[in-house]
């Protein structure tokens, strides 16, 4: 039931819930009830005189309700589901002292089935009499900046201390974003990490929410719904939304597991439930917002990968917004994927969702740099770091930053050193840019000369085949672990070079322009020789 109802047809519906004693996924089924309210002392507490909230959703991660005029709200919740508000804009939810908002009400009286390697949610007892929703009041604006981490995939303690020192530390006490999304395998299977990584991004300082990826799940769950209790009992549900300005996050968990179709393994796609859930939602989301969707898995997959009707169900749901945008990491590379028509999206403008670069990198390998981290290079040569995802009202712009770098290093050129005098050579410029993709206008000219436009190519990166031969070839053992094999890139660009140029040293100019119409600029040297 979505909309905003007054209390009469509350108090209608509620009865005729508890009359039918409907069941809902073989789960008998109860009325949840309570109060969204502004939170004016901050205690986390309903006080008499803080009034109630209208027209706020609250789900139960399929169906969705607004609040009437008094903040109250009646929903009907199995005897193993998560009732959470879904922050409007002009609000914040509390956080607890790890930095994690407090939006949800876990609902498990009998706790999670025992007998998992990995502890789920304790036994929550009986239901409350009333439910009720702290939210503060809180100026904001419609331009701002989220802070985006891909597969932070620690799997040892030590890779903990890597991500901390690594990624956060660079980070620490920055105003510049207003809260944090990492985009799931926030551990490496060892479910007991997920403490130590929660304590890590605590010190950013700024409310992270988060999402659940293949390598968080109960792998010893024998249905899907199972699959996620140790993460909803470490960070909440795996599925919910929630409002920032103009902008509308809907969170998700794309992992089917164990595989519907033989029982092993995974598979990306949707359950109907989630589905149902996105369809309510955004029945309460007015059509010019900007629509961003989380998940770990990325849309742009064969369907051996990630289930082809669950996408096209998606698009379905999507296409009367024309600003959306969707977030996913777990390739390890970093792509920018666009649907269109051809695909299945049946608007004139393409759906594009930014396959993010990782924390982990090539999940901490490679050699260590001079504060004892691995530099992990991801395959496609995008080095490891985070991006900043800057929104301004339904429009949105996003930037990636290389960790332990400026932010204008946004490419990387990689060409020989030197070239032969007024000899052909089969030797060419290879241009890196981390955020491009093939239809990118990358371009190059040399000592101030005419720019020409650069070729697109799928290809290994030079400079990444560099960092692999390197272990490969030394006759000593390198301080850290043989980066992974290459996989080519998405964002790659050459161009040969010109046999007319003098003796001596020579400069490389590359101005390359994004998706989003800015440009960027890189310069390397080489020199010309008279060959002996």
């Amino acid at each position: 039931m979505v909309g905003k109802l007054n209390y009469m047809n509350y108090k209608q519906i509620s009865s005729c819930l508890l009359f039918c004693l409907f069941t809902y996924a073989g789960l008998a089924q109860t009325i949840a009830k309570g109060y969204v309210y502004e939170d004016g002392n901050k205690n986390n507490k309903r006080d008499k005189k803080e009034k109630g909230i209208e027209g706020v959703a609250v789900s139960n991660g399929i169906q969705v309700v607004q609040t009437n005029k008094a903040g109250f709200y009646e929903i009907p919740v199995s005897s193993d589901q998560i009732i959470f508000v879904i922050k409007p804009a002009q609000y914040r939810c509390p956080v607890n002292e790890f930095n994690q908002p407090q939006f949800f009400y876990n609902h498990k009286p009998g706790g999670s089935p025992a007998g998992s390697k990995y502890k789920g949610v304790e036994p929550t007892g009986a239901m409350p009499g009333s439910i009720d929703f702290p939210l503060i009041a809180q100026p904001e604006p419609d331009a701002y900046t989220a802070l985006i981490f891909g597969d932070p995939q620690p799997y040892t303690e030590q890779e903990v201390a890597y991500f901390a020192k690594g990624i956060v530390a660079e980070l620490e006490g920055s105003k510049e974003a207003v809260f944090g999304l990492s985009l799931g395998d926030l551990v490496g299977d060892h479910l007991d990490l997920h403490n130590p990584y929660i304590k890590a991004t605590q010190k950013i300082g700024i409310p992270w929410y988060n999402l659940m990826g293949n390598h968080d799940m109960n792998y010893d769950a024998t249905a899907d719904s199972l699959s996620d209790e140790t993460f909803e009992r470490n960070f909440g549900p795996a599925n919910y939304s929630y409002n920032v300005g103009k902008a509308h996050f809907i969170i998700l968990d794309d992992i089917l597991y164990p595989d519907p179709r033989d029982g092993k393994g995974y598979w990306g796609g949707f359950r109907n439930s989630q589905l149902e859930f996105i369809e309510n939602d955004l029945k309460t989301v007015p059509k010019d917002r900007l629509i961003v969707l989380a998940f770990h898995i990325p849309l742009k997959n064969t369907e051996e990968a990630f289930r082809s009707a669950d996408r096209n169900r998606l698009f379905e749901l999507l296409k009367a917004y024309p600003n959306t945008l969707s977030l996913s990491a777990h390739t390890h590379l970093q792509r920018n994927d666009f649907f269109g028509k051809a695909d299945g999206f049946d608007r004139e403008k393409p759906h594009h969702e930014f396959n993010a670069g990782t924390t982990s990198g090539d999940w901490y390998k490679g050699e260590l740099n001079e504060d004892g981290i691995p530099i992990s290079t991801m395959r496609d040569g995008t080095p490891k770091g985070y991006a900043f995802l800057r929104i301004e009202g339904n429009q949105y712009k996003i930037d990636y930053k290389v960790a332990g770098q400026p932010a204008s290093y946004q490419m990387e050129i990689a060409a020989p050193k030197v070239i032969p005098f007024k000899q052909r050579t089969s030797a060419g410029i290879h241009v890196n840019f981390f955020m491009g993709y093939r239809e990118s206008i990358v371009e190059c000219r040399i000592d101030q000369g005419q720019w020409k436009k650069m070729s697109y190519v799928e290809d290994a990166d030079p400079s990444y085949l560099q960092s692999v031969f390197k272990w490969d070839l030394s006759d000593t053992l390198l301080n850290g672990k043989r980066p992974s094999n290459p996989e080519n890139s998405t964002h790659l660009f050459r161009i040969g070079f010109p046999v007319d140029l003098s003796l001596g040293d020579h400069e490389i100019e590359i101005r390359a322009t994004d998706y989003f119409g800015r440009t960027f600029h890189s310069k390397a040297g080489f020199k010309v020789e008279q060959p002996l």
